[in-house]
């Protein structure tokens, strides 16, 4: 999920009731963060059902159940429950108690939420879940180094940073407007959208570059993977981790290193990185302190959430098989989160596991 990157929701009239009496049955009725299980592989437990915060994209989803599946199968607990919802409904909740855990804190996008619910007490910052999100311009690698195994020659050999643009603009030719390069922007609504069309004239690419609207995240990485398939060139903004950067070689261009006071001026620097939290309700410490340590252990790197984004996509959407995947697949990382005979039991619980 990009940093600045915000969706917008609508609803018909007709569905607000139906929307109401869905949220007061999820919060009303078993998932509120003291809760106990009436069933599942601990049914006689008096450990508590913890509530993850199930936020639209794919890493955090992952996430969420990777920690599910120790929290259920290391520690003993329920099986967790998820709670599907927007960022900032879902803080509220994590603020309030109905919900005990928040796997991918964007607090760039809701700074004052953040700082207000983690000054009032409400909220624990247990630190970085991955420290490394960046998002920016990207072009397919192999237009700069090739790609021999595909026959592709590298057709833009010096191209580093955004400032190289202007003399590979016929590389990037726009269909639509053939004087032109074509820059794939984000989708109207988001605020990046803007800060792009900003930094295009900043960098006085304006008059070389056409904006082009690309219209939905899906149309956005259609656009990158259609050309990339056919190894052709292609300019645009993207962010990670994602499905597509984890399936595909891209290269991110230079900008000029950020500065807050150029980015609040005019956005003509690079995009600030994004450090992604995990956030807790404050009262876990004293209801399931074993699980706060685990938490404040658990740490990824973009790579392997660029890997298990791709491995979700490649399995129909599927959280839960991407977050075996991870479990099998990097069993050094997460056995460093958890004491040993924690580690055991979960070991022996993927056994069981396809």
């Amino acid at each position: 999920m990009s940093t600045i990157k915000y969706y917008l929701q609508r609803f018909r009239p007709a569905s607000w009731s139906l929307v109401a009496v869905l949220l007061f049955t999820l919060l009303g009725a078993g998932c509120g963060g003291g809760s106990t299980s009436t069933g599942g592989n601990n049914a006689d437990s008096d450990k508590p059902v913890l509530v993850l915060a199930d936020v639209t994209w794919d890493s955090v989803q992952v996430h969420n159940r990777i920690a599910g599946f120790i929290i259920e199968h290391g520690y003993d607990y329920p099986p967790c429950e998820y709670l599907f919802g927007d960022s900032l409904p879902l803080l509220q909740g994590l603020s309030k108690g109905s919900i005990d855990i928040y796997m991918e804190v964007w607090a760039d996008n809701f700074p004052e939420a953040w700082d207000k619910v983690l000054a009032d007490g409400t909220v624990k910052n247990l630190g970085i879940n991955y420290p490394d999100a960046p998002q920016g311009w990207y072009v397919p690698t192999y237009m700069i180094k090739g790609d021999p195994k595909r026959g592709i020659e590298p057709a833009a050999p010096d191209l580093k940073s955004v400032s190289d643009l202007p003399r590979y603009r016929e590389l990037f030719k726009d269909p639509e407007v053939p004087n032109k390069g074509r820059f794939h922007n984000s989708p109207p609504g988001w605020a990046v959208t803007d800060y792009n069309q900003e930094k295009m004239k900043v960098y006085g690419l304006d008059t070389a570059f056409n904006v082009f609207s690309t219209g939905s995240d899906t149309a956005l990485a259609t656009s990158m993977v259609s050309a990339y398939e056919k190894g052709k060139p292609w300019l645009g903004y993207y962010w990670e981790p994602t499905w597509v950067m984890g399936k595909l070689d891209m290269t991110l261009l230079q900008e000029p290193e950020f500065d807050q006071a150029t980015w609040d001026s005019n956005r003509g620097c690079a995009f600030p990185n994004a450090e992604v939290l995990i956030g807790i309700n404050s009262k876990l410490e004293n209801k399931s302190p074993e699980i706060v340590a685990f938490l404040t252990n658990y740490s990824t790197s973009l790579q392997q959430n660029n890997d298990i984004t791709a491995y979700m996509n490649d399995n129909n959407g599927n959280a839960e098989a991407a977050a075996i995947y991870f479990l099998k697949q990097y069993p050094e990382v997460w056995k460093s989160w958890i004491p040993q005979d924690a580690a055991q039991k979960v070991a022996e619980a993927l056994k069981e596991v396809n």
